[in-house]
């Protein structure tokens, strides 16, 4: 049972550094960030399709849930643009420093969904977070356009996660995602007809593209998702919610190192993702903690 937990800690970690990759890809891919959601969605469709056969899983879902599908699966939709066209409009660095906002976004909306009140560590925390975020802004300013991209990727990211959260408890988490990317997939091909982007120009993209697509669709997404959803099932939601909060950290580093130019930042920069990272890794910790005491 160690050595099983051991593995799927490690398989968490892999899965994490992937999803920190992800963000270097959609810099490397040279194509509008709407063209990019598109390919994406549409090809992790045809892979997570092919699982579900694989798996033998049933494609049915109630007329009702399908609907709420349908709805977060644009929402995903449009988080997928807004990341993509933050990315292209400032960097990776940017992007992700505010992406790490997303556990504590997640926790003030929970009161909403689930009916909870607002625990006095998650305002203070949420001070500190500003004050991080106003240090980036302060020397980065001439990214605020991906700024704001970025927030709004990930105020719908963490809006279609909770909504997630309770739809996955009644269905298979692959069958879930099929049917958004499919949702996906309808409501940006619908706005490509009205602005008659489908045209032959429209797939013809370089080789290195065209790879770096599947690479995203397979295993940025598709694989990742899966393999997700298994780990899971063995570690503590606590653990997992810390270890992802290592994405930025993967992804800033990878950033750095692959991409560099605009992607070394300045110093003050990293001091603030640091704040940042580290105040919602402490919001986890303190959330975890006060949960035990309420069970006891």
């Amino acid at each position: 049972m160690r050595n099983d937990n051991l593995k799927s800690y490690l398989n968490l970690h892999l899965i994490v550094f992937i999803w920190g990759f992800t963000a270097i890809l959609g810099a490397l891919i040279t194509i509008d960030a709407e063209n990019l959601v598109w390919f994406r969605m549409l090809l992790a469709l045809i892979f997570l399709g092919a699982f579900i056969i694989y798996k033998k899983q049933s494609f049915q879902v109630p007329v009702k849930e399908l609907f709420k599908l349908v709805f977060v699966g644009l929402l995903i939709a449009l988080h997928w643009i807004f990341f993509f066209k933050a990315i292209h409009v400032s960097n990776v660095s940017i992007t992700l420093s505010i992406f790490s906002l997303g556990a504590f976004f997640a926790s003030l909306l929970e009161p909403l969904f689930y009916g909870r009140k607002v625990l006095w560590y998650e305002v203070f925390f949420g001070l500190i977070i500003i004050a991080g975020l106003g240090l980036i802004l302060q020397v980065e300013i001439k990214y605020l356009t991906g700024v704001y991209y970025a927030l709004a990727a990930i105020i719908l990211g963490v809006l279609f996660t909770l909504m997630n959260g309770k739809l996955i408890s009644d269905h298979e988490p692959s069958v879930i995602t099929f049917y958004e990317f499919g949702a996906g997939v309808f409501f940006i091909s619908v706005y490509f007809l009205f602005q008659g982007k489908f045209t032959a120009d429209f797939f013809v993209m370089s080789m290195n593209n065209w790879i770096l697509l599947l690479i995203l669709a397979s295993i940025c997404t598709a694989y990742a998702f899966t393999a997700s959803v298994k780990v899971m099932q063995r570690l503590t939601p606590y653990t997992v919610m810390l270890t992802t909060n290592l994405e930025p950290v993967y992804g800033i580093v990878l950033a750095y190192f692959i991409l560099g130019g605009k992607e070394k930042m300045s110093v003050e920069f990293y001091i603030g993702a640091v704040i940042i990272i580290i105040t919602v890794i402490l919001n986890g910790v303190f959330k975890h903690y006060q949960n035990k005491k309420e069970n006891l």
